[in-house]
């Protein structure tokens, strides 16, 4: 029973470990895939950012020719914009002088009088001429126009003299349906995510949606987005805070930028094929296991039932039947074993031949029931008067009894025999 513990044991620890293991591969290559998309997705909107940089860049170099002040509007309008044409999902690119009003704009020629000084992008320039290019927390244009409600971000920087005087700022928008086709052309699952967010936590971007209208919304607080600003790049497994499933997170910063891509995989997405297969194998090592014990029970009850039945048969085959008492052979048995063990120990022992008289008149007055019945009677008798248990009463034969005496002198064998006489003398006579 002991050995069929320990090999259930070391069943169950063998598949545990694997099941671990198989558990440990599942969650690395679900790792794997996530980084690669999210390689994907960094790659592309590096190459969509350096896009509007350029175009930045372009803009703020054509702005600061002299030589433009004496061209026709038109001519300056096309030199202004000259590399906005290879932005993808562009929306307005606006020259703002150091007051925040629109100098020039992407869209017409005779821009619209308007006013950005509240902007973030407008306040970050003004007063930190080492910002460098400036990505806008998400908004909504301020217009009267078909998408203007259609989220928007915008990529800026700073115009400074050659004295580095501040002299105004050059911004272009771009519409965050980007990252809705960028997302859309990756597969990740049902019910997995990807999101974007800025360096304080703010939403961008997400699919599918997990809220209703998250973008522009501050995340920073949730412990999930806490810990991936803190750490910048990584995965781990975690329960996500707004919908409370399982999933494991894998997510990277784009480069330099101040945006962070986040991939979170489904747990029973993932896991799926891994749980799958742990049912079926724990169903059958459970099948198994229970089984093996199983067997083992019936083997156990066998082995009891043989080892009463060889008891049993033991029994039978040194006993009397009739009496009850030893039998011949186990009276030779323990005379051989005593004899030899008298003469090494140099004790005494006696033997007590015990006859009861008159026998046969007394079986064919009764009959062979009645002889039987003394006979076992005359038994008890000799047994009562025998209790040291390394004494030895036996059946010799017929009415003749026998009882062996370890280490007893000839004085306390003659003691125990007349206690004997004396009880059978005093039994009830049978009529």
């Amino acid at each position: 029973m002991l050995g069929s513990l320990l090999t259930v044991i070391a069943i169950l620890s063998i598949v545990a470990f694997l099941l671990i293991r198989e558990h440990a591969n599942a969650q690395q290559a679900a790792t794997r895939s996530a980084t690669t998309i999210a390689q994907l997705i960094d790659a592309d909107v590096l190459r969509t950012v350096e896009l509007y940089d350029l175009t930045l860049q372009g803009l703020i170099a054509a702005s600061q020719r002299e030589d433009l002040k004496q061209v026709s509007p038109q001519i300056r309008h096309l030199v202004l914009f000259d590399r906005s044409t290879t932005a993808r999902f562009k929306g307005d690119i606006l020259l703002l002088d150091k007051h925040g009003d629109v100098l020039a704009d992407s869209s017409m020629i005779d821009p619209k009088p308007g006013n950005f000084a509240d902007r973030d992008y407008f306040l970050a320039h003004a007063f930190n001429s080492d910002t460098g290019m400036f990505i806008s927390r998400p908004f909504k244009p301020r217009c009267d126009c078909d998408d203007s409600e259609e989220w928007r971000i915008s990529f800026s920087r700073r115009i400074s003299s050659s004295t580095g005087e501040f002299l105004g700022v050059a911004v272009a928008s771009m519409r965050l349906a980007y990252f809705e086709q960028l997302f859309n052309s990756l597969d990740i699952g049902n019910d997995s995510t990807l999101s974007i967010i800025n360096d304080d936590g703010i939403l961008l971007a997400q699919k599918p949606h997990l809220i209703n209208d998250p973008i522009g919304k501050n995340f920073a607080g949730r412990p999930n987005v806490m810990r991936i600003l803190r750490e910048g790049a990584g995965s781990f497994d975690s329960v996500s805070s707004v919908d409370h499933l399982q999933r494991l997170y894998t997510f990277s910063r784009v480069g330099n930028l101040p945006l962070t891509v986040i991939v979170a995989l489904s747990g029973n997405e993932v896991f799926a094929t891994w749980k799958r297969t742990a049912i079926v194998i724990s169903g059958a090592t459970g099948v198994l296991c229970i089984g093996l014990l199983w067997l083992t029970w019936l083997l156990c009850r066998e082995l009891r039932l043989r080892h009463h039945a060889e008891q049993e048969l033991a029994l039978l085959a040194a006993t009397d039947a009739l009496t009850g008492v030893a039998n011949r052979r186990t009276l030779d048995q323990t005379l051989r074993h005593e004899w030899f063990r008298a003469q090494r120990s140099g004790k005494p022992l006696s033997v007590l031949m015990v006859d009861a008289d008159h026998f046969k008149a007394f079986n064919d007055r009764h009959g062979h029931q009645g002889g039987d019945d003394a006979l076992r009677a005359v038994a008890r008798v000799i047994c009562a008067n025998v209790r040291r248990p390394g004494d030895l009463v036996a059946r010799y034969g017929g009415e003749e009894f026998s009882v062996i005496l370890a280490e007893t002198d000839n004085a306390g064998a003659r003691q125990i025999a007349e206690k004997i006489r004396v009880a059978v003398e005093q039994m009830p006579l049978v009529a």
